[in-house]
């Protein structure tokens, strides 16, 4: 696999005096993991990203700082957004068209977990021991999310009537898999043997609700809580046994990611771009990290609202291009290219953020320093 020497340069935020990292510098797209998966090895030493460099999207990892960037995979394309580390940072699960495959960082040897024909699948969610792994799923027509064993077994595919997002397990209950449906209602859990399918909260289209995801992994009690956005206004807190709903923070949190621990919030901001921010989960307060310089491209984050038809017909009508959905992030006008946003992660000690930013003209891979923010 090729190899590119260090492209690493730093810089002050001009708001924070933060210490931020630019860990890429080729004039291509460039970006760390999604939102929901840290970028960062458990070991805290490399971090993975994807890069066209080499003409499509494909895995590169780079030892942190200033270590040469490494190519890990060829061929065809990966689904840009898809990796997720195994817990013990030995392998990598990605998703290339319709099949699962596990990367072994040492040897490159890719092993196929699962394969679907026909079908696209989204990004890669293992559970906290890496032995089970769900992903949004559509075949044909139908949507849905698929999950299963990483060893290759049990996998099967839940139908669902809407184009489905962000499939994740439940940190304390595995049986569990909590889902977006797009558009409105958004929030849904499902067994990962397809039974007990339910809405954990109606809302109409005007609701922005974005970004669910899990509170830490108990770190406030055996609660397994869920947190969201109802974008632009608020950052909110859902009790998964109760449903009820409470509000951490009233401010335009757009993509967020809980510490561990379930105390601190790390998230980017949208419409206006106010930077990057920790947001403390018992008071609200918030601590800026530094500003991000994302274009934040998306028509529809200027709305307030989800994208309905229209919205699509009009992006797809504008772009003289095909039926636009969640899997073409590249040409997705109506939520933006998603190597434009920034997509915040914490680091494995928690102590830096990697997001990513176009602010060069092309979407590069950055590192703050948490223990300089204000």
């Amino acid at each position: 696999m090729n190899t590119w020497p260090s492209e690493h340069s730093e810089y002050r935020d001009a708001a924070t005096g933060v210490r931020v990292h630019q860990l890429t510098s080729q004039a291509c797209i460039n970006h760390a993991t999604y939102f929901l998966q840290s970028s960062f090895t458990p070991d805290g030493r490399t971090l993975l990203f994807t890069s066209y460099r080499t003409g499509s999207a494909q895995l590169f990892e780079v030892d942190f700082p200033h270590g040469e960037i490494r190519q890990l995979t060829a061929g065809g394309a990966i689904h840009p957004f898809s990796a997720a580390i195994h817990p013990s940072g030995e392998s990598i699960f990605f998703v290339r068209g319709g099949e699962i495959l596990e990367l072994n960082r040492k040897t490159l040897g890719e092993r196929s977990i699962v394969r679907w024909e026909g079908a696209q699948l989204g990004e890669c969610s293992p559970d906290r021991r890496g032995e089970w792994i769900t992903a949004a799923a559509k075949q044909g027509a139908q949507s849905g999310i698929v999950a299963g064993r990483a060893d290759g077994t049990q996998w099967i595919f839940i139908p669902f009537e809407r184009t489905v997002i962000h499939p994740q397990f439940h940190p304390l209950q595995r049986e569990w898999i909590e889902f977006a449906g797009d558009p409105a209602p958004r929030m849904h859990r499902v067994r990962r043997d397809g039974s007990g399918l339910e809405c954990l909260y109606r809302h109409t289209n005007d609701e922005f609700v974005v970004h669910e995801t899990f509170l830490g992994d108990g770190g406030l009690g055996d609660s397994g809580d869920l947190v969201f956005t109802v974008w632009p206004h608020a950052l909110r807190r859902m009790n998964w046994e109760s449903r009820e709903i409470t509000t951490i923070a009233s401010f335009n949190a757009w993509h967020i990611t809980p510490n561990r621990a379930g105390t601190l919030v790390l998230c980017d901001t949208n419409h206006p771009d106010e930077g990057l921010f920790l947001v403390d989960v018992l008071t609200g307060e918030r601590k800026a990290i530094c500003q991000s310089g994302s274009s934040n491209q998306g028509s529809q984050w200027k709305t307030s609202r989800y994208a309905l038809k229209e919205d699509f017909d009009r992006a797809r009508n504008a772009a003289e291009a095909g039926a636009l959905s969640w899997m073409e992030v590249a040409t997705d006008t109506v939520y933006g290219p998603q190597w434009t946003h920034p997509h915040p992660s914490f680091s494995a000690d928690e102590r830096m953020v990697v997001f990513a930013s176009d602010r060069t003209g092309h979407p590069q891979v950055y590192v703050a320093e948490l223990d300089e923010a204000n």
